[in-house]
């Protein structure tokens, strides 16, 4: 049992160390964009539907974070900041699917194929996801999860010194810098319990042997039946593996030595957006309501878009046949390669905003927030100064203690 438990967080922390940079480069972004970025700006380049919207949205993922949960992260703060749904949801799909970073992780454990599916298919897939949301996600329902992403616990309005400096002052500003940090280091107290709690069950998981998850596709038949049975079932494995992004990629390519189909791999992978803790963060962002359309609408385009690309790729004669061995894929350990390099020099940076955070913050005694001792929103109380993340908290505390002061 020692042993088990042994190998089960060791897996956990090989699925956490390939992604590490990864999340802190997604939560810097998704700091910088709620500090620096007003909601104006924001408004006026993703706050449409159309179609050059989709576009923008699409190149702005595709430049930013690998990581399905800093993904998240960032879709939730330009949401807050008045891009539309339709724009958020494109940049998600977009930055966990069309990245530099997982093609190279996917051409190593399932070759160039897989890759090419990946970004064709990612495209088909950010397609489908804008017009399901045009069609069956109402403007009044968008408004509402809007309004629930504002009030959420990283969402109180910090005073922001950067948005207020051009750009050139902001990269050299203390205070612009700390205005990141404190949002940095808000986002993940949201969420961490979230993230751990995902790779630690994912490390679990992959314990389990390959009998189990080839017992839920079939694949020693061909023809329609098994190609929708796979791409059904891709998702929902995916989405009970708790694995993300570019972590299941090697799980994929596990599930392809054991036999499932090309279409299957393709959906699974598609799936790490709707894995059961990005699914609880979206609840707590936008509101269950939305939550489900949302998770109904991702599910339906993940299958439509890996039963595009199998067509496409067995029209086009470029289905793969080999199957790698299991071996092959699971003895991958810790080393010292390029994610050992971008790990140490982002949690560097993690470190330096978490210092910056501990120099010049102060927590926020109504809902708990680290924010910078700059902002405006302070009381004076009992020889002290008590500082806030918005007018709100120092509203509420100042109406507390007003019968206390003096």
């Amino acid at each position: 049992m020692l042993t088990a438990i042994g190998d089960g967080l060791w897996n956990a922390f090989q699925m956490a160390w390939e992604v590490a940079w990864a999340l802190v480069l997604g939560f810097l972004l998704s700091g910088i964009v709620q500090a620096w970025i007003p909601r104006s700006r924001m408004e006026r380049a993703l706050g449409g539907r159309d179609t050059r919207t989709l576009g923008l949205a699409t190149g702005l993922g595709a430049a930013s974070s690998s990581c399905s949960y800093a993904a998240v992260a960032i879709a939730k703060s330009m949401f807050q900041k008045g891009a539309s749904l339709a724009a958020v949801m494109a940049f998600q799909f977009a930055s966990t699917n069309l990245v530099f970073e997982i093609g190279i992780v996917m051409w190593v454990f399932l070759g160039w194929q897989f890759t090419l599916a990946e970004f064709v298919g990612g495209l088909v897939l950010i397609v489908l996801m804008w017009a399901g949301i045009r069609l069956l996600v109402t403007r009044r329902l968008e408004e509402e999860a809007q309004r629930h992403a504002q009030a959420a616990d990283t969402g109180h309005v910090h005073h922001s010194a950067g948005s207020q400096l051009p750009w050139r002052q902001r990269l050299t500003s203390v205070a612009a810098w700390s205005d990141v940090a404190q949002n940095f280091r808000g986002d993940w107290e949201m969420l961490w319990k979230e993230i751990t709690g995902g790779f630690v069950i994912a490390g679990f998981i992959a314990l389990l042997p390959m009998s189990f998850f080839n017992g839920l596709f079939l694949t020693h038949s061909s023809g329609a039946a098994q190609l929708a049975e796979n791409v059904l079932v891709g998702p929902v494995v995916a989405a009970l593996s708790f694995v993300c992004s570019v972590g299941n990629v090697p799980l994929a390519a596990v599930l392809w030595a054991g036999g499932i189909s090309f279409s299957g791999v393709i959906a699974f992978i598609y799936a790490d957006l709707i894995i059961v803790p990005i699914v609880l963060i979206y609840g707590r962002y936008y509101g269950w309501r939305l939550t489900w359309y949302l998770v109904g609408i991702m599910f339906g385009t993940m299958v439509a878009a890996a039963l595009a690309v199998d067509g496409l790729f067995s029209a086009a004669g470029i289905v793969p046949k080999h199957r790698p061995s299991i071996d092959s894929i699971t003895s991958r350990g810790v080393s010292w390669n390029y994610t050992t390099f971008l790990n140490i020099v982002f949690l560097a940076v993690a470190a330096a905003l978490v210092a910056l955070t501990v120099r010049r913050g102060a927590r926020d005694p109504m809902c708990g927030m680290t924010v910078d001792r700059s902002t405006p929103f302070q009381s004076d109380f009992e020889g002290r100064t008590v500082y806030f993340c918005g007018a709100g908290c120092k509203e509420r505390y100042d109406n507390a203690h007003a019968g206390r002061q003096g």
